[in-house]
């Protein structure tokens, strides 16, 4: 292969910035290596000459001494910060901006400047009059941004004068050094990013800067982000996340910027990896919306741990003007948008997307912008300082669950009063349209729940509901009987006149028109064509309202129970009884019994004692607690009553059976009477049952006589007696009336 042998050249110029592939390999064979030729303005080739001579000028610049300098320049305010960064204090001040709504505070304000004039002028003292007027002045103020409608605060939130990311900025921060670049060609001064320190504690900040005049807006793109932007915000974040940075961005942006170069350069994707990556992040961040935040060009770097939002600042998926155009084909609905769209601070926190509002002076951010900083500070510091107890991984799932849960609702909760009030009230089914089985389901589920809350002790459920429902559905159906019976229009009728009836008073041949007609409907109704489902909602309403009765008893009853509950173990925590039961406690486990009918007399009496001793105490406590107790009869004194109640009912049933056997007509009667019944048993007809009642009469008659005997008497009255005395009153119906048959 031959070799190319190398020329000498001799060149001088300097060097331009168009190159070509074509010049760059004819500049390699001539060996010179990645130096054009036509680069080099006007070289002479000379294939004769041996030596390479470059001659270039270099412009000398002024070397910057970084971070910042001793002595910044003390014509520039705002100190080194100021003086480094390109952001300067404006030269001129901001003009005042009214907004619509603000407009009568204008009108006070200009009656304070006439007056102080006219004072100055006239040397006069208004004071007294600048001083109420200044005290209407707030007191309006107060009144108005307390009371601000969210399209207001849309309006606030847009505020010209409104502090910037970057004014927020240079107020908090001790040192802050801004960096540039997405390292793919261009910077976008739409997003701003640098390292900042709050009181030594180093972050990362990032956000979307806005003009502060037209000028300005024209160059920040009116704080709307191109791709370029959020690549730059992203290489920051993974610089944050890689030294350990934790991270606060501020969003105020309309959105992102949709043209068509920014589509072309991937704008969707831009945002979508931004997304992913900040749930993968391992520093804690937080986000806060000082402006407005639109659609995904806002969430593009709010994928916080925290989403905090300044008073006056709007959070949306679409501008009010937008929705209302979508919706309400005009942008003059936008007011109306902006209340359905839930954008503003209070409203988000409600729905746990924003975790707090960090406060406005009155008038906006831009009344007091230094002021507004400081919140802004305190609220990063008490987020970050709660974020960073956390370990990575609970940081990371921390993250996730904030935004999992967004859009997330619980059924069965109860609804705010406010919010219920506008709710529209549901309909319920025309009457005859619900199916007798959906009437019993709904029956059988609310004894279900009764039951149930009955053995949980709280029953809290409302019947009134269902009562309603069934009560229309009777009347719809006694409507159409009528309907069937041809009663209707009669019934029409007497409901005219008794409209027309003065004071409510019926006369006696309205009242006996009345009953007429009500029997005359009650004959026919078994007649009706929906007699059946007549009869059986009744019996469902029946069943319903015992239920409902049974509910409201037993819920009466709970606090009392409650409270005897409570008695009855002090009662057994006493000493004195705990000790006894428990000293019979080991006495029957020494006897080897396990009833009550095995225990020998002994320990029966010790039993019987202990017990009454109990019910005693217990009926003590509760009589002092304020419970009336209406009987004392205790365990062992009821089953000595009844005992002797037995012994006196056997003593009866035997006089009487002696009295039978030696009476022979009273037993024949006897023996009648049961083949009376035997006989007739089933459909017994009206002669039967006449005999049966004479032949019982006559029984009885017969049986009085022996029980008005002296002795039995005499027993039966000490017994009621003693049955009286131990239950505080009672009437001893604890004594059987004798069987005759």
């Amino acid at each position: 292969m031959a070799s190319v042998s190398q020329s000498p050249v001799n060149f001088s110029g300097s060097l331009s910035s168009a190159t070509s592939a074509s010049d760059l390999l004819r500049s390699s064979i001539n060996g010179v290596n990645g130096v054009p030729l036509q680069t080099l303005g006007k070289g002479h080739v000379g294939p004769r000459r041996k030596g390479l001579n470059i001659v270039a000028k270099v412009r000398k610049v002024k070397k910057h001494e970084y971070p910042w300098p001793q002595d910044p320049d003390p014509n520039v305010k705002g100190g080194v910060l100021s003086h480094l960064s390109p952001f300067k204090p404006l030269k001129e001040k901001p003009k005042p901006v009214t907004l619509e709504f603000e407009k009568p505070l204008m009108d006070l304000q200009k009656k304070i400047i006439d007056v102080q004039k006219m004072a100055n002028e006239t040397g006069l003292d208004f004071s007294d009059q600048i001083i109420s007027l200044e005290n209407k002045y707030q007191q309006a103020l107060k009144d108005l941004y307390t009371h601000l409608t969210p399209i207001q605060r849309v309006n606030i939130a847009r505020h010209p004068n409104r502090p910037t990311f970057l004014d927020h900025v240079f107020n908090i921060t001790d040192k802050f050094v801004e960096l540039h670049g997405d390292r793919a060609g261009y910077d976008d001064p739409a997003v701003v990013t640098g390292i900042g320190t709050i009181d030594g504690r180093r972050f990362m900040f990032m956000g979307h800067q806005k003009g502060r005049n037209t000028k300005e807006n024209i160059q920040r793109n009116f704080g709307m982000p191109t791709p370029h932007g959020y690549r730059k915000a992203l290489r920051m974040m993974y610089y944050a996340d890689h030294h350990g940075f934790p991270i606060v961005t501020f969003i105020d942006t309309p959105g992102a910027f949709a043209d068509l170069k920014s589509e072309e350069l991937g704008q969707g994707e831009a945002i979508a990896h931004n997304l992913r990556t900040m749930f993968g992040l391992k520093v804690p961040i937080v986000s806060i919306v000082m402006g407005e935040g639109g659609s995904g060009g806002a969430l593009a770097i709010g994928c916080a741990n925290k989403l905090l939002m300044l008073e006056n600042a709007v959070f949306y998926v679409a501008s009010p003007e937008a929705c209302a155009a979508i919706l309400w084909k005009t942008a003059k609905a936008s007011p109306k948008a902006a209340e359905k769209l839930k954008i503003t601070a209070n409203e988000l926190c409600k729905l746990q997307i924003a975790d707090g509002i960090i406060p406005e002076p009155l008038g906006g951010a831009h009344a007091d912008p230094h002021w507004t900083s400081e919140q802004i500070k305190k609220a990063i510091l008490e987020s970050m300082d709660e974020l960073q107890t956390m370990g990575t991984e609970e940081l990371l799932r921390h993250r996730m669950l904030k935004f999992r849960k967004i859009g997330g609702f619980q059924e069965g909760l109860p609804v705010e009063p406010e919010k219920k009030v506008n709710m529209k009230r549901k309909e319920e089914p025309r009457p005859g349209l619900i199916s007798d089985k959906v009437l019993q389901g709904e029956v059988n589920k609310l004894k279900e729940q009764i039951m149930k809350a009955k053995e949980s002790s709280s029953i809290d459920m409302d019947q009134n509901g269902l009562i309603e429902k069934l009560q229309r559905e009777i009347n719809y159906e006694f409507s159409e009987a009528a309907k069937a019976l041809g009663i209707e229009e009669k019934l029409s009728q007497m409901r005219e006149e008794f409209a027309k009836v003065e004071n409510g008073q019926l006369t006696s041949g309205q009242i006996e028109n009345l009953e007429r007609l009500k029997n005359e409907f009650n004959e026919k109704l078994e007649t009706a064509p929906n007699y059946g489902r007549l009869k059986y909602k009744l019996s469902l309403l029946k069943e319903i309202t015992e239920a409902k009765v049974f509910a409201e008893n037993y819920k009466k009853t709970l606090p009392l129970k409650a409270k005897v509950n409570e008695k009855f173990k002090e009662v057994l925590e006493k000493s004195t009884l705990k000790q006894k039961i428990e000293n019979l406690k080991a006495e029957v486990e020494k006897s080897d019994v396990s009833s009550i009918e095995e225990f020998d007399q002994d320990l029966k009496e010790k039993v019987l004692e202990v017990r009454e001793e109990v019910e005693s105490e217990f009926i003590n406590a509760l009589e002092s607690s304020g419970v009336h107790v209406t009987s004392k009869i205790g365990q062992s004194s009821m089953s000595l009553v009844k005992a002797k109640v037995d012994e006196l009912n056997a003593e009866i049933n035997q006089i009487i059976q002696d009295v039978i056997e030696s009476t022979p007509d009273l037993k024949s009667k006897i023996e009648m009477l049961k083949l009376e019944v035997v006989k007739d048993k089933n459909t017994p007809s009206k002669e039967s049952k006449e005999k049966i009642e004479a032949l019982q009469q006559q029984i009885k008659e017969g049986v009085a006589d022996v029980m008005s005997s002296a002795a039995i008497k005499e027993k039966y009255e000490q017994l009621q007696a003693e049955l009286a005395e131990l239950s505080g009153g009672s009437d001893g119906s604890l004594i059987k009336e004798p069987s005759y048959a």
